[in-house]
């Protein structure tokens, strides 16, 4: 099955002293909106679109894998603040995503 996930994200700026000096080593989800009504969850192997045409696999290593793990058992609708570990994006990275919509097809 592959899925088609529409998410917005909004990169935050982190002040150069506070990620030198984190400590933190694993990934960060807070849930910042929660869906009361959730039929389908993002999962790996889905087909993850934003607001401006950026499609990738989830959990195939074609984003950072801070966002190959955290935007997954997302539902439509929901917020999240992704606090990434350097480990897993490179750098320290903070990110809100809203997934806005999920379309799922069977494979071929």
């Amino acid at each position: 099955m592959r899925l088609n996930l529409v998410l917005a994200v909004t990169l935050m700026s982190i002040p150069m002293a506070l990620v030198q000096g984190a400590e933190k080593k694993k990934l960060q989800i807070g849930i910042k909106k929660r869906v009361d009504n959730c039929p389908i969850k993002s999962r790996k192997g889905d087909v993850i679109p934003r607001n401006q045409p950026f499609t990738f696999t989830l959990g195939t290593g074609q984003v950072i894998k801070g966002w190959d793990q955290g935007l997954l058992g997302m539902c439509e609708g929901e917020k999240r603040k992704l606090v990434i570990p350097s480990e897993l994006g490179g750098a320290t990275l903070i990110f809100e995503v809203e997934l806005l919509s999920i379309e799922r097809r069977s494979d071929l």
